[in-house]
């Protein structure tokens, strides 16, 4: 059983999920985020492999691709990076990006990687589900690697028990349709289609990405899932944090703190 596994068997509710892109701030900050958001009491982390052309995400995560790349961020100096991450963090971490930067690493070298440093799971949000299956899914477990799938809106009902089939971790419920960055509220849209989810009974468990950028929107998302994912909101804040660590602790502490909700009257 990987981490992953192991954190949805110990904790059902407020999994929080932070992403952030490799080499972004600065070309070496990567694994130092990634310590300090285990510190700061994130549950599971996702980092982003910079790549040219992000066409799902929002500016944000756009811009941090682009700073990135020109920092000089490679898959190569990512797994160098990571070389010792098993001696520094322990929650479960993931790789988040597009195909074509694994596909030319080569996807089974790619895995082997993703092994030797300790990489819990893959999200390559376009690759297509049957071609994972036919190509991909014995070279992703024989190294201990879950791929996490994502739905939108749009999914079909038929396509989402397969993909919960599928799964060996959890599902990543984009709550929208449309590419990252951070909302301030949650829609009655959005509500809907997180209950018409819930109705259909999976079997794996749920993490809500996509516009979570505060206390109350985590908050929202938790009711209807396991737990939420931010990405742009931190972002930002590492744009704008001139220390790392009080930053990170800053913005963890604002997310998981409780949402005041106005008293009523008996």
């Amino acid at each position: 059983m990987n981490r992953i596994n192991k954190l949805f068997n110990t904790k059902k509710k407020r999994i929080l999920s932070v992403y952030f892109t490799a080499g972004y701030p600065s070309l070496n900050d990567t694994l130092q985020i990634a310590e300090e958001l285990e510190k700061s009491g994130a549950d599971l982390i996702e980092i982003g492999m910079p790549y040219s052309d992000p066409v799902a995400d929002g500016p944000t995560i756009q811009e941090s691709n682009q700073v990135a790349l020109n920092n000089g961020m490679t898959v190569d100096l990512l797994f160098e990076q990571l070389a010792n991450l098993r001696e520094q963090v322990n929650i479960p971490v993931i790789l988040m990006g597009y195909f074509n930067p694994v596909m030319q690493y080569g996807v089974e070298r790619f895995c082997q990687r993703c092994k030797e440093v300790g990489i819990d799971g893959l999200i390559i949000p376009d690759l297509p589900l049957g071609i994972y299956e036919r190509d991909y899914q014995k070279t992703f477990e024989v190294n201990g690697l879950s791929n996490v799938f994502l739905i939108t809106p749009q999914t079909s009902e038929e396509r989402i028990q397969n993909i919960d089939e599928l799964s060996s971790s959890f599902i990543y419920m984009v709550s929208s349709a449309s590419v990252t960055g951070a909302k301030q509220a949650v829609s009655q849209d959005q509500q809907t289609y997180f209950k018409r989810i819930n109705d259909l009974k999976l079997s794996s468990p749920k993490l809500i990405g996509f516009g979570i950028s505060n206390n109350i929107t985590f908050d929202a998302a938790c009711k209807n899932a396991n737990g939420a994912i931010i990405g742009s909101a931190f972002i930002k804040r590492l744009s704008t944090s001139s220390n790392l660590a009080s930053g990170i602790e800053k913005f963890c502490t604002s997310i998981l703190s409780p949402v005041n909700t106005p008293k009523t009257n008996d």
